[in-house]
């Protein structure tokens, strides 16, 4: 069963999108990552596969390049305003589940969209903490992106569902708690003894 779904549209970014693909594949294995173009064999029904994996995805990636929020169709609609479009679909199923969701920034000066811009079942993602993989430090953005959504993988364990970290009860060392605190306009934050604190 794969563990990171890609949520994507097809014009946008193209090139940027499926060089994540390819980073994560070889990083994760092509099994861990459901991409709809390469995960959904010929004459299956994609619509109830679609469907199934972004409720069971552990992590949903959202790849939005700079022309997700307003791409049109030819009636001059925006596809994110159709009741029916995938893309909506997608991200409102696994947010339901209570899946991890993570927008991912493709390029570097694409913004995470307001939540106005959003239809209501989807508004929470802009609220979201998103990563960014930029045109212009391409492999360091991969492998930040890859070693972020490792580190994420890690802290679930797939027997609890999608989205649960749980405490190993094996560790015999008392746990301890760790407040860090971010110049700049950051907040503090707690994380545990085990885990490592990366600050930007």
């Amino acid at each position: 069963m794969p563990r990171i779904f890609l949520s994507f549209r097809k014009p946008d970014s193209r090139w940027m999108r499926d060089r994540v693909y390819r980073a994560l594949s070889e990083r994760l294995g092509t099994d861990a990552i459901f991409k709809s173009g390469q995960s959904i064999p010929p004459g299956a029904d994609f619509a109830e596969i679609l469907r199934r994996q972004a409720a069971e995805c552990e992590v949903m990636c959202v790849l939005i390049g700079p022309g997700w929020l307003d791409l049109r169709g030819e009636d001059g609609v925006r596809l994110l305003d159709r009741d029916h479009d995938w893309v909506r679909v997608e991200i409102a199923t696994a947010l339901r589940a209570g899946n991890r969701v993570v927008p991912v920034l493709l390029g570097d000066a694409t913004s995470l969209p307001d939540a106005s811009a959003l239809p209501h079942e989807i508004a929470e993602l802009a609220r979201l903490q998103f990563l960014r993989v930029p045109e212009t430090h391409l492999p360091d953005g991969l492998v930040h992106l890859g070693d972020e959504l490792t580190a994420l993988l890690s802290d679930t364990d797939p027997a609890d569902g999608p989205g649960l970290s749980t405490a190993r009860a094996s560790d015999p060392e008392p746990s301890m708690t760790m407040t860090a605190h971010v110049s700049g306009g950051g907040s503090a934050y707690q994380a545990a003894r085990d885990q490592t604190i990366r600050l930007a």
